[in-house]
C-alpha cells in the first residue's frame, strides 16, 4: 500500500520547514529540500502510528480486526 500526503515546504532564511496539511501537527525541518521532506515524513509515520495505538486501545478482544487497504 502506497500512502500519499501533501508537503508544503517554504524557506526560513537557512533552514526548509515543512508541514502537512492532511495531518495537522506533522512538522518537519531541514537545511536541504531533502533533509526537510525526510523531517517530515518520519513525524507523519509517527503520528500516524500513535493514533492507531490510541484508537485501538479498548477495542474489545473478541472484536473482528481487518486491515483496509485503500488503492
Amino acid at each position: 500500500m502506497r500512502n500519499e500526503f501533501t508537503a508544503v515546504i517554504e524557506r526560513d532564511n537557512d533552514w526548509y520547514i515543512g508541514y502537512c496539511p492532511e495531518i495537522p501537527g506533522a512538522n518537519g525541518q531541514g537545511r536541504t529540500i531533502e533533509e526537510c521532506r525526510a523531517s517530515l515524513a518520519d513525524a507523519i509515520a509517527l503520528i500516524l502510528e500513535d493514533r492507531r495505538e490510541d484508537g485501538l486501545r479498548g477495542v474489545p478482544a473478541d472484536a473482528i480486526r481487518e486491515t483496509v487497504t485503500v488503492g
